[in-house]
């Protein structure tokens, strides 16, 4: 049997195979952008676990066949192991302290978490704000904005309405023996912390432990595929938050920086039509305020270009949470997305990161075996294909979708990786016959056999 071998390496960009056998063009593989040859990606999530994301939007979803993510804030969950805690100090030295000592960028953080410690809803609303101000670079305003909680606590008028480190909120209202169903339908879950804090003003000690135990109970109830990706509470891009969360998580839905992915945030209007990279994660949040028009607009952008991934961020649903829509308007926007699921892939956000990422680090090989002479005095040959990525195969384990041309006159073919038959579609172009199908990366080799 003679054999011609050739390789390619894929790395972000389309390198089409070429190979030469009788005079005939036989081989051209890629790896597709998107799964199933689509022509773009949607990712619906949800941030907080608010009663009505599952009571409301969930059913809607599930009778549409459309996946979801839900980032949820563990602490809220019924019977949560791990709730809000303080690690460090006694929050009542912290106090005392304040009363001679201002608020400086050296004891900002350690005080930013404390404040949400005095067992004050009022207090947490000026963690919140200074949190605010700090993302936007104001740091002598934030440190003013905690100096202005403890004032208010220190003289009595800061009301005191909460018992101890109770974070609950009252809009969630779901156990874990309710997520292990929800998840076991094909939804992704992801942390969004334990209770929701601004962690670019909490210090190192209380960070971990809003990262991380929040990981753990995902881990504890659900397993390691649920802590894949977690969304940083109030969607910042602190540097050194990323930094310390990316310890825990393969991917953050707050920054996923690549060379190959252009990130626009929900907050920015920056047009995904001004960026030449291979992919655009654009990032937006369908408020009380967004009209149906618009959401549908979004889609419509996804369909004029061929890089663009849409990563939906929903909060409230039907009155409960913040700036919640209608489930009028989401069952109507839902609608809109199913109607354009021949051309758009709707997956959830691990999905899709997954399937980019092995993309971006797949390579090829591919041969061409000879075999025997049949009836019409053609060759009956055999196209072998390898794929293999250098990621860690435990965890980048998604089918790929690859893009095969065929020798010319084959118009029947079968197509097996290992002893398994793959489905596939035969299509063509002005470049010949192929066939799209999809194969999983670093497993068996994929044959295309003339039948």
């Amino acid at each position: 049997m003679k054999s011609i071998v050739s390789k390619f390496v894929w790395r972000g960009s389309p390198i089409l195979l070429l190979m030469l056998y009788i005079g005939d063009v036989y081989g051209q593989t890629e790896v597709l952008k998107w799964k199933d040859g689509k022509k773009s990606a949607i990712s619906i999530t949800y941030d907080g676990g608010t009663i009505n994301q599952f009571r409301v939007a969930l059913p809607i979803m599930n009778e549409m066949g459309l996946p979801a993510t839900f980032y949820i804030v563990t602490g809220d969950i019924k019977g949560a192991e791990h709730t809000g805690e303080f690690i460090g100090r006694d929050v009542g030295l912290i106090v005392e302290e304040s009363k001679s000592v201002k608020t400086n960028l050296q004891n900002l953080f350690e005080r930013a978490a404390a404040v949400r410690y005095l067992e004050s809803t009022e207090a947490r609303l000026y963690h919140t704000r200074a949190g605010d101000m700090f993302e936007m670079g104001r740091v002598d305003d934030a440190c003013r904005e905690i100096d202005r909680a403890f004032a208010a606590f220190n003289n009595g008028s800061l009301k005191r309405d909460l018992p101890g480190n109770i974070f609950n909120n009252p809009d969630v209202d779901i156990s874990w023996d309710e997520i292990k169903q929800i998840a076991s339908e094909g939804h992704e879950f992801g942390s969004h912390s334990v209770t929701h804090p601004q962690l670019g003003i909490y210090d190192t000690p209380n960070m971990r432990y809003e990262i991380e135990k929040s990981r753990d109970e995902i881990v504890k109830h659900l397993g390691e595929s649920h802590a894949f990706s977690a969304e940083i509470p109030h969607g910042i891009e602190n540097q050194r938050v990323m930094e310390f969360a990316g310890r825990f998580h393969k991917v953050l839905r707050n920054r996923m920086p690549a060379p190959y992915l252009e990130e626009i945030n929900r907050w920015n209007r920056k047009s995904p039509s001004e960026s030449e990279k291979q992919y655009i994660q654009w990032q937006r949040g369908p408020k009380s305020s967004t009209t149906l028009k618009a959401m549908n607009a979004w889609v419509d952008t996804c369909l004029a270009y061929e890089n663009i991934w849409l990563v939906l961020t929903f909060h409230g649903i039907d009155g409960i949470g913040y700036e919640p829509l209608s489930s009028v308007d989401v069952k109507a926007f839902f609608n809109y997305i199913k109607s354009n699921e021949s051309t758009i892939w709707v997956a959830t956000f691990r999905d899709v990161v997954k399937y980019i990422r092995q993309r971006d680090a797949s390579s090829v090989t591919q041969m061409m075996e000879r075999g025997d002479i049949v009836g019409d005095g053609q060759i009956n040959k055999s196209i072998v294909i390898g794929l293999k990525h250098n990621l860690d195969k435990m965890i980048y384990n998604y089918p790929l979708t690859l893009k095969s041309y065929l020798p010319k006159g084959w118009k029947d073919v079968t197509v097996k990786q290992g002893g398994t038959a793959i489905p596939h579609k035969m299509s063509g172009d002005k470049e010949g016959d192929f066939i799209i199908y999809n194969a999983l990366p670093n497993k068996d080799i994929i044959t295309i056999n003339r039948n």
